[in-house]
């Protein structure tokens, strides 16, 4: 709806048009957010979107990337996905047999793809300097700290504040170590299912194996992960104490009850292609491959407990009812709020690099912490722990790859370059090996406390990694 209250027929064309239609819910989300705001830019030049010309799209991203006058710029990353939105509608609007628009106003270019050699068209105006502002890495300490501070409710000292209520602790609690333990993209730890949570244990059992569905992945490919027991021990905490209430309670005052898209699954079957078995409402039968379940499929999907039907999706709001992927920002925000409030007090004189008062994370903020600590873990391991020659050390990543191989595979991504370049910007340049040579006697089973000094000193050598100092106390 425009300023002057009228409905566009051609956005709304647009919108349920497959182009737009087919795109992931949060997807969707962000790029009508876009929109809107080129449209509002556009109206304030007098013009209707399909007005546009290229000289209005270069002025935009001058505006949202440099201009004065705009007081919040937005970085490379961010405006990459603007102007993806920007070239979905454009593209769909000069297409043959619409022609809603003369000439596309989203220039391009021809580039020659450096894995497949192929031959693709980029906007012109695309950021090189993609790489997001808003990405932080946190050290275990300082993530232990926004933990209990942010979610936990405890005081600078360490204790529980008297006046915390946290209703939903347990949950948000297990949710931050799941992301920050094993690396899964926000929606993909928010979409698991209760029959979904790991089970099998490796050999030595600190660490359980899980399996991503392929239809909540980015790449729709299906991906292994790996989880601490001990966060797999707070899962099924918060499943039989703070999720049961919620179901309890939800099912005493017939809630789920009143749910029309409901799917009771009957039974899933084993085997490498899992199949969910279903009946809905109407009595329909109907079955699901497990691997090609999407987020929202999996929100309809239920099963029969004592007291009557209750959600299999793991994640659940005080109702009992299932907790939206997008929701979790506002849980993290909340802890950033009061980990600010509690925590930035300005008790040192003397500013010490990668130390920080109040430590911020973002969902993905998780994901990124998650490889620095792998990478750093799977240095100690070959260099310290197996004390491996310079030859052996050699063999061994001929046989197996390198840390930076490894940790490329457990995020799941196709290229190194996002995972050096994106995920590991911050130590890319640095010389673990050096960093490591300060490192603490080898262990059985190294742990994050025994690896604080080489984060801190990472912390201090890096742009944008996190730590804090265990000295910090009330003033």
């Amino acid at each position: 709806m425009a300023p002057d209250y009228r409905v566009d027929e051609l956005t709304t064309l647009y919108f349920s048009s497959q182009p737009f239609a087919g795109r992931a819910p949060e997807t969707k989300r962000n790029y009508v957010t876009d929109l809107c705001l080129l449209f509002n830019f556009l109206w304030m030049r007098g013009k209707l979107w399909t007005q546009a010309t290229a000289v209005d799209i270069d002025d935009f991203r001058y505006w949202r990337q440099e201009a004065a006058e705009n007081p919040q710029h937005v970085g490379g990353a961010k405006w990459n996905r603007e102007l993806a939105a920007l070239s979905g509608l454009y593209a769909w609007a000069t297409r043959p047999g619409n022609a809603f628009v003369a000439v596309n106003p989203v220039e391009t270019r021809s580039v020659v793809l450096r894995r497949s050699g192929a031959v693709a068209s980029v906007p012109v105006q695309r950021a090189k300097d993609s790489r997001s502002s808003n990405v932080h890495w946190l050290t275990p300490r300082a993530f232990r700290r926004w933990v209990d501070v942010g979610l936990r409710g405890f005081t600078p000292d360490g204790l529980p504040a008297s006046s915390w209520k946290g209703r939903l602790e347990a949950r948000n609690v297990a949710y931050a170590r799941l992301l920050y333990g094993s690396g899964l993209r926000r929606s993909e730890g928010a979409s698991l299912l209760t029959f979904e949570v790991p089970e099998l244990r490796l050999q030595g059992g600190r660490y359980l194996v899980g399996r991503i569905a392929a239809a909540v992945t980015r790449s729709k490919k299906p991906r292994t992960y790996y989880v601490p027991a001990e966060v797999v021990g707070q899962i099924d905490s918060y499943v039989e104490s703070a999720r049961a209430r919620a179901v309890r309670a939800a099912q005493a005052i017939g809630r789920y009850d009143r749910i029309v898209e409901m799917r009771l699954v009957l039974r899933v079957s084993s085997g490498p292609r899992r199949i969910v078995h279903w009946r809905d409402r109407d009595g329909v039968l109907g079955q699901t491959e497990l691997n090609a379940a999407s987020v929202y499929e999996r929100m309809t999907f239920y099963t029969e407990g004592s007291r009557g039907p209750e959600p299999l999706w793991l994640w659940l709001n005080e109702q009992g009812l299932p907790f939206l992927p997008h929701s979790w920002e506002g849980v993290f925000t909340a802890a950033n709020e009061r980990c600010r409030t509690v925590l930035a007090v300005g008790r040192h004189d003397v500013a010490v690099r990668g130390v920080v008062e109040a430590p911020y994370l973002t969902p993905h903020g998780c994901r990124h912490s998650f490889a620095l600590y792998m990478l750093v873990i799977l240095h100690y391991v070959m260099d310290e722990r197996f004390g491996l020659s310079p030859q052996e050390r050699r063999d061994y990543r001929l046989l197996y790859g390198d840390a930076w191989g490894m940790v490329q595979m457990l995020l799941g991504h196709a290229s190194r370059e996002t995972t050096v370049e994106h995920y590991l910007a911050p130590v890319a340049d640095l010389q673990l090996r050096s960093l490591l040579a300060t490192a603490p006697a080898a262990q059985a089973a190294p742990v994050a406390g025994t690896l604080d000094g080489v984060f801190a000193r990472l912390a201090r050598e890096a742009e944008g990694i996190q730590d804090i100092d265990d000295r910090m106390a009330a003033s």
